[in-house]
């Protein structure tokens, strides 16, 4: 009786093509939505794009870590006709954002101004690395240091001839 050989190319390729297929999905899957619709698009491109410049940097007060220009909630859709509705009552970029700065609260910017309160949230990022490599630089030097216990220990005369004896015996 024979062993079989299974030929590894010809039985593997569907599952190749399925691996393919998966990561493709999961990579488009991972695209940002630009949830955007049709209807809420100005017709004036410069303004549109304005539009989308002050969008970009306003949080979705729903999902929080998207702006309102990738969120498909209906608060993110309504704050992206706010912003446009403003940008055609003539007003800046900068009248737009403290609009809904005085409605929404400054939560609702995904890139807060350096304050007095918000000092914390843009040092905390430094404060965790400088954490990690004071946590990793204390671990190397307990690594490099060595026991100081063990070094002290030295056999005395009668431990030694026991050692002796011991290691003789098993000979």
């Amino acid at each position: 009786m024979g062993v079989r050989r299974v030929r590894w190319r010809s039985v593997g390729w569907p599952f190749r093509v399925a691996g393919f297929a998966f990561g493709l999905a999961a990579m488009v899957g991972a695209a940002p939505a630009f949830a955007v619709h049709p209807d809420e698009v100005l017709a004036d491109p410069a303004l549109e794009k304005r539009a989308r410049a002050i969008s970009a940097g306003l949080r979705c007060l729903v999902c929080q870590n998207q702006s309102i220009d990738d969120s498909d909630a209906p608060l993110a859709g309504d704050l992206r006709r706010l912003v446009r509705a403003r940008l055609e009552a003539k007003d800046s970029d900068d009248q737009v954002l403290e609009y809904v700065v005085a409605r929404y609260g400054e939560f609702v910017l995904l890139r807060p101004p350096l304050k007095p309160e918000t000092v914390i949230l843009w040092a905390s990022p430094l404060i965790v690395l400088l954490a990690g490599v004071l946590l990793a630089m204390r671990a190397g030097r307990a690594q490099r240091e060595p026991d100081m216990g063990a070094a002290d220990t030295k056999l005395t005369e009668a431990e030694r001839a026991e050692l002796d004896r011991i290691l003789s015996d098993k000979s």
